[in-house]
């Protein structure tokens, strides 16, 4: 008996550290004054994230507790505040930076030039061997307004591969190899909520084309094009093997589909290339399959790496 009469005080007591821990916490990051310097981004996105997860998360713990402390809820708040405060300076940033691109600024090297300057590609650049997502995907995802992904509507063929976005570094890496001009035509094939195309085109100023089966993902992506009032950037609600590709030059698959359907479009991305060059840019698990086309020759380092951008150039 007296063990247990003896638990409760120390409970008790670890409890209160741990209330006093989470409140310095939430303290030193409302204090931190480089968090509200608009360009470091970075910063902000790591510390919403803690204040997320190893805060917010730990009083909810905590208030799970048969009798939890009362000044848990006013932590709570405190720490949500904080939050909120720091969304709002990456908030009023996409906001300019959307009517910057919608007013037609903003685009190609002043872009990436911004981009470098609050986010840093440094470690996103290279590539990692595995997916993999960072502060530049919360950027882009921030910039694009790309939250949850919807439910689809229309049933995927067994081949057909469930979406999941292509890591921002990987556009960045595609556009920097590809060296598009405003003369190319650059298709996504399996676009989603678009994103690739809509980065490729302002980044490079090429005209950009997503190929999307599910219906709902594509009129996401049209009011986003829209929204930024991008012009060059359609997107194409329809099978990829069924789409025309006549205007392509520049094709791009995060493994939309494997197996007979994968190879049934790259069959008819062969007919294309018996008109003209074309080249052929993958991720993912398609990128060992594509690497045995023999109308293909790769024109990188990664030959069958899943995770690495792979480059490809018709014969």
């Amino acid at each position: 008996m007296a063990r247990c009469q003896a638990a409760a005080p120390r409970s008790m007591v670890q409890t209160t550290m741990v209330i006093y821990e989470i409140q310095s916490d939430i303290e030193a990051i409302e204090k931190d004054a480089a968090l509200y310097d608009e360009a470091n981004f970075s910063g902000r996105v790591e510390a919403i994230d803690y204040i997320e997860f190893n805060v917010i998360d730990r009083i909810e713990g905590l208030l799970q507790l048969t009798h939890p402390p009362a000044e848990l809820i006013s932590l709570e708040l405190y720490a949500k505040s904080v939050k909120r405060h720091l969304e709002a300076i990456d908030d009023a940033l996409f906001q300019r930076l959307r009517a910057d691109i919608r007013a037609g600024g903003c685009t190609g090297a002043a872009l990436r030039d911004l981009i470098d300057e609050y986010v840093g590609r440094g470690s996103g650049s290279s590539a990692e061997d595995e997916i993999g997502y960072d502060s530049l995907d919360v950027f882009i995802n921030g910039l694009l307004r790309i939250q949850a992904v919807p439910i689809e509507t229309k049933a995927r063929e067994p081949e057909m591969v469930y979406y999941q976005p292509t890591p921002a570094r990987i556009i960045f890496e595609l556009v920097e190899k590809a060296r598009l001009t405003r003369e190319d035509v650059f298709y996504d094939l399996g676009s989603g909520l678009g994103h690739v195309p809509i980065v490729v085109n302002l980044l490079s100023g090429a005209p950009a084309k997503g190929v999307e089966y599910e219906p709902v993902y594509c009129d996401i992506a049209r009011v986003c094009a829209a929204e930024l009032n991008l012009s060059h950037v359609e997107f194409i609600n329809l099978d990829a093997r069924t789409a025309d590709y006549s205007e392509g030059t520049v094709f791009f698959m995060y493994t939309p589909f494997e197996g007979g359907v994968l190879q049934e479009v790259l069959e008819k991305l062969r007919g294309e290339s018996r008109r003209r060059k074309i080249r052929l840019f993958t991720y993912g698990p398609c990128t060992p399959h594509v690497s045995r086309q023999r109308w293909l020759t790769h024109m990188g380092q990664h030959r069958d790496h899943i995770y690495k951008l792979g480059a490809f150039s018709s014969l």
